[in-house]
């Protein structure tokens, strides 16, 4: 654990994990699905819908020009985030599958035609699948499929040899939502520029858990969503760089993305604007900003840190249960354990250790095709955040070998 990093007082900051959950003191460990939110995230949105509740932009009055100011200072940060050139490279969405939506919607109806390959990786999560076979069948491109080995990492060869100048994009997760695997972006970026393509990396996993610098990395599209990265639901970001973007139709028509409207013909507004159509999420947007401003609190490199302290801790413990195989065993991965037990169903499991409090993810974790290439119909996942502790992980693991007992 980083020096500084008070774990007793962090665990404060977040409400919700100081609760009964079946008589049992809750374990949360399903942090990849959403993450939990400190207390300045629910006051700062309270804050809004008491004192400062408005509509944005196109308002004169008070609570309008205080509501303004408060989503673009989110969308300000943001850019401090990720060290974006500027503000009108972030775009608000309503999350990580509407960004990569608006995305294959635009720059792929613009750009992709018959007998163009878009390249997506066996480890993706639905939202970074189906969008890319829609646009696929709309316009003849063809969706083709990185491999992944028995360990869970990409095969590079594989995607060096299929990286050929018919391929026009590459939508590739920088971490895998369902065994935890850290891909090599920097490198398979590189690659697809070499040959012309385009990339969109779904970060949806890995903001939450360490730095990404757009411009260091060199990336074309970032998608993430607030609630993975202790922020409110329904509020997402679109990176993109400005020639991309200024060069993509609108994804949706309607208020705010005009400039001027006639029944004669319309003019678009600028970046941002031109992709964020209607009355935005306005204050989850506003208190988004908040959760970011905490993590910007926290002591550097200290989430990585205590983060990775529990996965080598939690591997530890399970891999020393009898008919326990974990599943995804990559070098480089996130705090993320998946995992299967010998002749007993993942549903089972996740059942009952919510009844001692315990709560994890079970299923295929919308990662179908990487399911399939393991022969599974699903895992156990216990996924890890920094508010997390090794007694959890202790409770954890006492609560699964009495489960496994109940089902033998």
């Amino acid at each position: 654990m980083a020096n500084n990093f008070d774990i007793e007082q962090i665990r404060k900051d977040f409400p919700i994990l100081d609760q009964q959950v079946n008589g049992a003191p809750l374990v949360y460990f399903d942090n990849a699905a959403t993450t939990q939110k400190p207390q300045v995230v629910i006051d700062a949105l309270n804050k809004y819908y008491t004192l400062d509740n408005a509509n944005i932009h196109r308002g004169l009055h008070t609570l309008a020009e205080r509501a303004t100011t408060g989503y673009e200072l989110t969308r300000t940060k943001l850019k401090d985030f990720l060290n974006a050139p500027s503000t009108d490279q972030v775009i608000f969405t309503s999350g990580t599958t509407a960004g990569i939506n608006l995305v294959a919607q635009t720059y792929g109806r613009a750009n992709f035609n018959a007998g163009d390959v878009i390249l997506v990786s066996n480890l993706e999560h639905h939202s970074n699948i189906v969008p890319w076979q829609m646009i696929a069948q709309e316009t003849g491109a063809e969706v083709v499929v990185i491999p992944v080995d028995e360990v869970g990492v990409l095969d590079i060869t594989a995607y060096k040899g299929l990286l050929t100048n018919r391929v026009k994009f590459v939508a590739v997760n920088h971490v895998s939502n369902a065994i935890g695997t850290i891909n090599p972006i920097k490198q398979m970026i590189e690659l697809a520029h070499a040959v012309g393509a385009k990339v969109l990396i779904d970060g949806a996993q890995s903001v939450a858990h360490f730095e990404i610098d757009v411009q260091a990395l060199d990336i074309d599209f970032l998608a993430f969503s607030a609630h993975k990265l202790f922020g409110p639901t329904g509020v997402g970001v679109l990176y993109g760089k400005r020639e991309l973007l200024e060069a993509m139709p609108p994804y949706q028509g309607g208020g705010e993305m005009i400039k001027e409207v006639s029944f004669s013909g319309t003019t678009y507004n600028e970046l941002p604007y031109k992709f964020e159509a209607g009355t935005p999420n306005i204050a989850d947007v506003y208190a988004f900003g908040f959760a970011l401003d905490y993590l910007k609190s926290l002591p550097k490199n200290a989430v990585w840190e205590q983060e990775k302290a529990l996965l080598d801790y939690a591997t530890e413990q399970l891999s020393q249960i009898d008919g326990l195989r974990i599943v995804g065993q990559a070098p480089e991965k996130i705090a993320v354990v998946s995992f299967v037990i010998d002749g007993v169903h993942p549903q089972d499991i996740g059942v009952l250790l919510d009844k001692f409090g315990v709560a994890i993810r079970t299923g295929h974790h919308c990662a179908q095709p990487l399911m399939t290439r393991y022969e599974l119909v699903g895992t156990c996942r216990a996924s890890f955040a920094f508010y997390n502790t090794k007694s959890e992980i202790d409770l954890f693991v006492k609560a699964l070998k009495r489960t496994i007992m109940m089902l033998s």
